[in-house]
C-alpha cells in the first residue's frame, strides 16, 4: 500500500474523542478536547487558552516523550479508538503516524491558515493536499559552547569542521578527560549533519518511496566523524542533553554540543551554575564562507484519529502556534523557533540572554533557519530508523564497525522494513 493510498485511508476515519453534550436548543455545550505531549511550556500554553475560550476547554495531559513510549501510547490509543483529539509530534514521526492510519485529516479546517506558517514547516504537517496537524516549530541547529573553557583554553570558535576537528585535538591534548564534544549516537544527529551537507535520507516519486540514507553526503558525514572517533577526540557513550553529559559539561569535560534552540532552556535549567558561561555560533562549514545548517527536531500538533471535533482541533492547534502570548510562553519555557511567521517578528526571538551572558542567541537561529535546506523529506518508518541507527553507533563508538557500517546497515534495514508494511518502493 502506498502512503499516499494510507492517506487517504486516514482522511476517511472516523472522528470521537471527547463527546459534546447536546442542548435543549440542539447547540452543543462546551466541547472538550484532551491534548497528550511531554514538553515544558505546553500546559502554560493550554492555560491560557482556556482562560480566554470558554467554549472549547483543553485538557494537557503529560506522557513520555515519544521516543520514550509516548509515540507508541498515542498510537495504541488510537487503534484501541479511545485516544485525545490532540497529540505533540515531532515532523521526523508525522509520517509514521500517517502509514499506521492514526491521524484526521483536517486540511477542511487548516487550509485557510496556510499562510500563517513558513512554506516547508507546513509541508511536514501533511502530505499532498492533506492536513494532519498544525506547525509548531522548526529546529535550527547551531554550535552551543562554553566560552569560559574556550578561553581557559585558548580554544577558537571553529568556522569550519576542518578547524572544528583541530580545536578537538587542541582541547584533548591539554587533559585525557577533555572532549570538544560527543559522538553522535543516533540517527537525529546524523540526519542533521547530513541536512547540512545537502543531503537527503526520503523522496517520494511515481508513488514510491526513495531511500538514500547511504547517500554520499551522509557517507562524507559518517567518515568524519568516525575520523574523529578513531583519533579518540569525542566522548562516546554520552548522549547529549542526558544526566551523565550535563555532569561531563558541568565538571568541564565536554565543552560544547551542536543541537537545536530547543536546547537552551534544558542547558539553562539543568546547568545554572554556568549562567554566563555558554554562547552559541553557527555550526562549522564544509567549505569556509558559507553559512548552511541543519536541523534537528520540529513538531506539529497533530489530530489524531477519532476526534470528535477536528474543526474545534484545528481552532486551537492555529491558536497554539500563533497567539502571541502562547508563542512568548513557548519561546521561553520550550525553547522553540515558531514556524508560524508571526512568531518570527516578536520581540521573544530578538533579545539578549542572560544566561548566555548577554547574546542574542535568536540572531545565529534565525540564520540558521535561513540558511536551512528546505527539501528535506522524513520517512514512515523512524522508529526504526532510529532503533537501527542507535544500534550502529553503540558498535562503533566501541570499536566493532565503523559509523558507516551503520549507514549501510540501516539503508538495507529501511527498505526491508518499508516492503514489509507493504509500501511501495523505488529500485
Amino acid at each position: 500500500m502506498t502512503l499516499l493510498a494510507v492517506a487517504s485511508l486516514a482522511a476517511a476515519s472516523a472522528c470521537g474523542s471527547g463527546a459534546p453534550s447536546p442542548r435543549a436548543d440542539g447547540a452543543s455545550s462546551t466541547v472538550s478536547l484532551d491534548f497528550w505531549g511531554w514538553a515544558p511550556g505546553y500546559d502554560r500554553s493550554v492555560a491560557l487558552w482556556n482562560r480566554s475560550h470558554p467554549n472549547i476547554k483543553v485538557t494537557f495531559s503529560k506522557v513520555p516523550s515519544g521516543g520514550g513510549g509516548g509515540y507508541a501510547k498515542m498510537q495504541n490509543a488510537a487503534k484501541a479508538g479511545n485516544a485525545p483529539c490532540l497529540a505533540q509530534v515531532g515532523n521526523e514521526s508525522l509520517p509514521t503516524f500517517v502509514v499506521t492510519d492514526a491521524l484526521t485529516d483536517i486540511s477542511p479546517y487548516a487550509n485557510a491558515g496556510k499562510e500563517q506558517f513558513v512554506d516547508w514547516a507546513w509541508k511536514q504537517a501533511g502530505f499532498g493536499n492533506r492536513v494532519f496537524g498544525i506547525p509548531v516549530d522548526t529546529g535550527p541547529t547551531a554550535l552551543f559552547y562554553r566560552k569560559d573553557l574556550f578561553a581557559k583554553y585558548g580554544l577558537t570558535v571553529p568556522k569550519t569542521w576542518d578547524q572544528f576537528a583541530a580545536e578537538a585535538k587542541k582541547f584533548h591534548a591539554a587533559a585525557p578527560a577533555n572532549f570538544l564534544i560527543n559522538a553522535p549516537v543516533d540517527s537525529y544527529d546524523l540526519a542533521g549533519y547530513t541536512w547540512q551537507a545537502g543531503g537527503h535520507w526520503y523522496g517520494t516519486a511515481n508513488d514510491q518511496w526513495q531511500v538514500t540514507i547511504d547517500s554520499p553526503e551522509t557517507h562524507k558525514v559518517a567518515q568524519y566523524w568516525q575520523g574523529l572517533l578513531d583519533g579518540k577526540l569525542v566522548k562516546a557513550g554520552v548522549t547529549p542533553l542526558d544526566t551523565a553529559w550535563f555532569k561531563e559539561v558541568k565538571d568541564g569535560h565536554i565543552a560544547s554540543v551542536i543541537t537545536a534552540v530547543w536546547a537552551a532552556p534544558l542547558i539553562e535549567t539543568n546547568l545554572p551554575s554556568l549562567s554566563g558561561k555558554w554562547a552559541v555560533a553557527p555550526m562549522p562549514q564544509w567549505t569556509a564562507g558559507e553559512q548552511s545548517a541543519g536541523n534537528n527536531g520540529g513538531s506539529v500538533t497533530a489530530v489524531l484519529k477519532g476526534c470528535a471535533h477536528p474543526k474545534e482541533a484545528a481552532e486551537f492547534a492555529t491558536w497554539f502556534s500563533t497567539n502571541a502570548d502562547s508563542l512568548d510562553n513557548l519561546i521561553e519555557n520550550t525553547g522553540i523557533y515558531p514556524a508560524a511567521k508571526s512568531g518570527l517578528e516578536l520581540p521573544a526571538v530578538d533579545r539578549p540572554s542572560a544566561y548566555f551572558g548577554g547574546q542574542n542567541i535568536y540572531e545565529v537561529f534565525r540564520t540558521a533557519a535561513r540558511n536551512t535546506p528546505t527539501s528535506w523529506t522524513w520517512g514512515p518508518t523512524m522508529t526504526q530508523v532510529e532503533s537501527d541507527f542507535v544500534d550502529g553507533m553503540k558498535r562503533a563508538a566501541n570499536g566493532e564497525g565503523t559509523i558507516s557500517d551503520a549507514v549501510e546497515a540501516v539503508q538495507a534495514k529501511t527498505l526491508a522494513a518499508l516492503r514489509s508494511q507493504g509500501l511501495a518502493v523505488a529500485g
